[in-house]
């Protein structure tokens, strides 16, 4: 069965397209909620009633129906992500993810807040005099910081977690190279010796961490094995952090830009609508397992079908004025931490950091602007900023 969709040209990498994906996605969306979109060679949901329906429909999965052979020099990043809950499916998926929920509590989470706050005026008390980079000294240490702690790592380690993450994240990368691929590879192998070796001591000498809750973890006399718990805990760090980091970059940014920063409370609801904004996460994939229909649009088994969540998350049919930053907007669901049986395991700790550190912000520094114009990273799928250059005035 072939499908048959209009069809759009866009380079991931223009620079254009870095800075402002936005009105790519606008046009895109002049020909459908599902456009083909060439410079990927696959089909793409541009509304939001699409990504939503194809993110909560059980017959589209993570794992393809015919996995491709892996290259020998990535071996190692695919034998993590063998592992990953991220990439799985029923019933291993529903195995590992509740396993790893009954460490990773809600009420873990939320006893983390005073340590966000107390952590996010620390770093602002270390802030610089004249122009500095909000991402490097704020973005970046502060959740990277807060997973270590969470995971029971040493905070000195935390530029190692820091460097292995920006590394491995370098696969999901549009246009990555050899070079990108090694850097992974080597970061891959590194964090995988630290985490073997630091679950195999966790056995030995428990502590009040996640990774010794992970050790403990049963449900019907299952656990989870080493390599299952090494792969989870690169997934926190790698999928959790890399989001938090371009989250606060980005919430800065539009706060910063449209004159709400210092003047609207940090909320639940303001975070909200800065996620749908700009989200940090712009393209999710997913495999459809047998002949579905979606929108009207019949998609063929063994098809792979991208899910575009910036272009959703400011979908006209969903929200009014939907490229307007509205601080009071009334939240509602969006798509920037997914939806459906992958929702972001780390989405809940996402939301905790952005309101303590955006908060700890305005309240320490009401006099925080921007000394030059943000620049995007060219990191997509990913979507954030490259540096974000403020002063206090």
């Amino acid at each position: 069965m072939s499908l048959s969709l209009p069809e759009f040209s866009q380079n991931p990498l223009d620079a254009g397209f870095v800075q402002d994906p936005y009105p790519a996605y606008d046009r895109m969306r002049t020909l459908g909620s599902l456009v083909y979109w060439q410079d990927y060679n696959m089909p793409c949901a541009v509304s939001y009633a699409a990504a939503n329906a194809i993110l909560r429909d059980r017959r589209f999965g993570r794992m393809p129906l015919d996995p491709p052979e892996v290259p020998a020099h990535l071996a190692p990043f695919y034998a993590v992500e063998a592992h990953s809950m991220l990439e799985l499916e029923p019933p291993r998926h529903t195995r590992l993810r509740s396993l790893v929920l009954r460490a990773f509590t809600s009420r873990r989470i939320v006893a983390l807040a005073p340590e966000i706050s107390a952590l996010s005026h620390q770093l602002i008390d270390q802030f610089p005099d004249g122009p500095f980079d909000l991402l490097t000294r704020f973005a970046q240490p502060l959740p990277v910081t807060i997973i270590a702690r969470l995971l029971g790592v040493p905070e000195n380690l935390a530029p190692d977690l820091l460097r292995w993450s920006n590394a491995m994240v370098g696969m999901y990368q549009a246009g990555r190279t050899r070079a990108d691929e090694d850097r992974a590879i080597t970061a891959t192998t590194e964090f995988v010796d630290f985490m073997r070796g630091y679950i195999a001591a966790r056995r030995q000498t428990p502590r009040d961490d996640l990774i010794t809750h992970l050790i403990a973890a049963e449900e019907e006399g299952e656990r989870l094995s080493t390599d299952e718990m090494i792969s989870t805990c690169i997934l926190l760090l790698n999928a959790g952090h890399e989001a938090t980091v371009h989250s606060i970059g980005n919430a800065a940014k539009t706060l910063l830009q449209t004159g709400h920063y210092g003047q609207t409370p940090i909320t639940d609801a303001l975070v909200e609508e800065t996620l749908r904004y700009d989200p940090p996460l712009h393209l999710f994939t997913r495999w459809a397992y047998e002949d579905i229909d979606v929108v009207g649009h019949v998609i063929p088994k063994g098809t792979r079908i991208a899910c575009l969540l910036g272009a959703a998350n400011r979908c006209p049919k969903h929200w009014d004025t939907p490229h307007r930053f509205d601080a009071t907007r009334s939240a509602k669901a969006n798509l920037a931490f997914g939806a459906g049986l992958h929702f972001c395991l780390g989405a809940p700790l996402a939301r905790l950091e952005l309101v303590h550190a955006l908060g700890a912000l305005a309240a320490r520094l009401p006099g925080l602007s921007l000394v030059q114009t943000p620049l995007y990273a060219d990191i997509y799928h990913f979507h954030g900023l490259n540096s974000l250059m403020v002063e206090v005035k």
